[in-house]
């Protein structure tokens, strides 16, 4: 048997043990989760703008904080452009957590602000009032990403910090690349190194099926680097997860009337085929970033990844390796469904 079936093999074995335990660990869940563990220090790291699912992944983790299950320490974003930026801002302001620091790509991806549902941050009402408050003045101000980061990563513990990266690995490589400053004598690698304890990836193919994800594609050279260098624990969420994950339009009908207008909805609406249902990447790497494998996911083996010249992503089986990825079988990926609209639809603390 080759290494690549001997893999799938040991994949499709843990996912059926999985689902005969479920029960069980939704048992035990429910009990450990009476304990208060400590919150997540998290960063996310965005291209918000390009699928809706970003939006998405920014609303739960601004829903974590509410809960106290994580504490987000900045936001990335890794693209071009203020809207981006905007979006951000309005969505953390709802939440009432304008005060998370976001930082800005100096030489990321070009985007497009006119073309994606991030221009929802200047809609006005009938009076020309702002729909949706903003809390900065001035987005040409923004802080470089990588001067926050390091600024952000260098007043934390040791190996206490998890990054949730859902869109392009420019900023990180960015940051490994980084020289010592007025924050820290570290160079990028050693900061990361000594701070970081895992980073959750969504992004590649995990199936075999040779798909050129997006989120690599769009940069390949960050992306090889990301895979070969990056020091510590790397947890993927490949694209064939979050394919089936479908956020229901149904759920943006009915869930969110409590609010006239509500960010995530409205860009919900504004993007894509509305009402179509939409595939819901990015988040499965937050929450796995913040509660791990829960009911929703299955962990696989141990591995090596790389990535190829055309943005292909390979893997082998290493038991000494530092890269894995996350699965789940047709339960999970409802169960994971359902605890979207939980999350998302759930009114912030803010209007309580």
């Amino acid at each position: 048997m080759s290494m690549v079936c001997l893999f799938f093999t040991i994949m499709k074995i843990s996912c059926t043990i999985h689902l005969c335990i479920l029960p069980l660990m939704c048992l035990f869940l429910s009990i450990s989760c009476s304990e208060k563990r400590a919150p997540v220090n998290i960063i996310l790291e965005t291209d918000i703008g390009n699928d809706i699912d970003d939006a998405l992944a920014l609303a739960i983790l601004n829903r974590y904080v509410d809960e106290g299950k994580a504490n987000c320490l900045m936001i990335g974003v890794n693209k071009t452009g203020l809207m981006p930026a905007e979006y951000v801002d309005i969505l953390n302001t709802f939440y009432g957590h304008q005060d998370i620091p976001i930082g800005v790509a100096l030489n990321g991806v070009q985007d497009d602000d006119s073309t994606n549902y991030t221009r929802i941050a200047r809609l006005r009402d009938q009076d020309g009032q702002m729909i949706f408050r903003h809390s900065i003045g001035n987005y040409d101000s923004l802080p470089d990403a990588v001067r926050l980061y390091r600024k952000v990563l260098s007043s934390q513990e040791d190996n206490s910090v998890v990054i949730a990266s859902v869109g392009f690995s420019t900023n990180l490589i960015q940051l490994l690349d980084s020289r010592p400053d007025s924050f820290s004598s570290l160079t990028g690698m050693e900061l990361v190194s000594r701070k970081v304890k895992l980073l959750t990836i969504m992004g590649g193919s995990c199936d075999g099926s040779g798909n050129k994800e997006y989120n690599i594609v769009c940069d390949i050279p960050a992306a090889k680097r990301i895979f070969s260098e990056w020091p510590s624990e790397i947890v993927v969420s490949p694209w064939e997860l979050g394919e089936y994950v479908k956020y229901p339009s149904r759920s943006i009908e009915n869930d969110y009337n409590w609010v006239e207008y509500h960010p995530y909805a409205e860009a919900f609406k504004l993007y894509g085929n509305y009402p179509a249902d939409r595939s819901s990447w990015d988040p499965t790497a937050v929450i796995y970033a913040v509660e791990g494998c829960g009911p929703w996911f299955t962990q696989s083996s141990r591995i090596d990844i790389s990535i190829l010249d055309d943005g292909r992503m390979i893997m082998k089986l290493n038991p000494e390796g530092k890269r894995s990825f996350i699965s789940s079988n047709d339960y999970q990926c409802q169960m994971l469904v359902d605890y979207l609209i939980q999350l998302a639809s759930q009114k912030p603390l803010s209007f309580k």
